[in-house]
């Protein structure tokens, strides 16, 4: 084997583990992926660093190498954060570390294992208040706000859980409800902040359900109702009337008309018809493939309504 590898003294002492795809025992592989020369050099050599289970700072290079190359490489990330998990080799981050990832992100911002493995970094190394996270989640959402990974990242920095236990990435996530999501201190400014700040994302883009999921998760985090987004949400679902009757809706996001349909339900029976209304639109309008699920909606608020025909508009 011949290439930029074969030819470092660093990786003299290396001996790499081939690819085996079956031919060397007469089997011949159905479809042979076409590998570049040099993706097929340095993921020998990966095999090699992986069977001796080496640390080092060349392991780690190597995976930026393979990585380079294949960024959806699941197993090579896996092995990144093995690495990065050696404390005596590994204390803290390295340097360079989340430049690397953004520059991953400039290829696929949405990358699924680039997201984990970050989201891993920030409780390994206990990065929730280094200005870089919350800076790059920022750069992230102004070039594409519906990047749901980068939401969730957000939502992880400012309100995930700072210990040791499980979690979805949301607080308190191994209590029964309705404790279960909720902080077990709340930042009342912290929380406004970041609740302006999905507004800002939300007017930028009504129909994107990324910011609107942000603010559901800020507000049951922080022990709020969804009422405090009523008069918000009411912005994007105007009702036209004429001679005092509502003739019909304008809606420009059908997540604010979900919103006023949760709204109106927590209120109880005195909103129960605005409930169904708003329930009804979304599922003959603006939701129709969940039909099913706003009529068990409905029938969850109003029993002895939700089969008959009711208008959108009253």
């Amino acid at each position: 084997m011949s290439g930029k590898y074969a030819s470092d003294p660093t990786w003299a002492s290396v001996e790499p583990i081939p690819l085996n795809d079956g031919s060397e025992t007469g089997t011949l592989p159905l479809a042979t992926i076409a590998y570049s020369d040099e993706y097929l050099e340095a993921t020998s050599y990966l095999r090699a660093v992986m069977a001796a289970n080496e640390m080092s700072d060349r392991a780690l290079k190597l995976t930026d190498d393979v990585i380079a190359m294949n960024p959806a490489h699941y197993t090579v990330w896996h092995h990144r954060q093995v690495l990065m998990s050696s404390r005596e080799n590994f204390p803290t981050l390295p340097p360079n570390e989340l430049d690397f990832l953004m520059k991953m992100f400039k290829q696929d911002a949405k990358n699924y294992h680039v997201w984990t493995y970050r989201h891993w970094l920030v409780r390994h190394f206990r990065l929730w208040d280094e200005p870089r996270e919350i800076q790059d989640v920022d750069l992230l959402l102004s070039q594409d706000v519906r990047n749901n990974s980068a939401w969730n990242h957000r939502f992880m920095l400012r309100f995930g859980p700072r210990s040791d236990e499980p979690d979805g990435g949301m607080p308190n996530s191994t209590a029964p409800p309705p404790e279960k999501g909720r902080l077990a201190v709340v930042d009342e400014d912290l929380v406004d902040a970041e609740l302006e700040y999905a507004k800002a994302k939300v007017i930028k883009a009504p129909e994107n359900r990324s910011s609107w999921g942000f603010a559901r998760g800020v507000l049951r985090a922080s022990g709020r109702p969804l009422s405090e987004w009523k008069d918000f949400a009411k912005k994007f679902v105007q009702d036209k009337v004429e001679d005092g009757k509502v003739v019909d809706v304008e809606v420009k996001s059908s997540h604010a008309v979900e919103w006023l349909a949760d709204t109106y339900g927590e209120e109880g029976e005195q909103a129960t018809t605005e409930a169904v209304r708003m329930f009804t639109l979304l599922k003959e309008k603006y939701d129709p493939i969940r039909k099913n699920y706003w009529d068990y909606r409905i029938r969850m608020i109003a029993p002895a309504t939700w089969s008959q025909e009711i208008p959108t508009s009253a």
